[in-house]
């Protein structure tokens, strides 16, 4: 789906993407990883909610709970985040969450506005 940018400064609005992997590494690695991935992409951490090539970030990790300095598992902000919770339900639409709700429960609360649906093949997007 694509979302519209909430936060300054203004940019352009921009595609999210969930998907499900199961990793053979520790929460900690695959942190590194993606980070990784994202400063190869050209991503620099300027100013915080900034404008970005791209953002690849670890919302679940299994029924895990956990946190550190670097790390918030499962991801802090994810419950207030439509454009996460959305593409999250298409690719597990029954998802238990480790703080116990079900997936429909939390979507239930959510207001779509913002939220532009992308079908595969598809290049414009269906409002939500």
């Amino acid at each position: 789906c694509r979302s519209l940018t909430i936060r300054p400064p203004r940019q352009p609005n921009f595609i999210i993407t969930v998907i499900c992997v199961e990793p053979r590494l520790s929460p900690a690695t695959l942190l590194r990883k993606l980070q990784s991935i994202e400063n190869r992409l050209g991503r620099r951490r300027c100013l915080r909610w900034g404008p970005r090539t791209i953002d690849l970030d670890l919302l679940l990790y299994d029924q895990y709970i956990f946190s550190n300095r670097t790390l918030t598992l499962p991801h802090p902000r994810m419950l207030e985040r439509n454009f996460v919770l959305y593409p999250l339900a298409d690719i597990a639409p029954h998802l238990k969450l480790p703080c116990g709700k079900y997936l429909p429960e939390v979507l239930a609360n959510c207001n779509p506005d913002g939220i532009v649906r992308f079908d595969a093949g598809e290049t414009r997007g269906s409002t939500r």
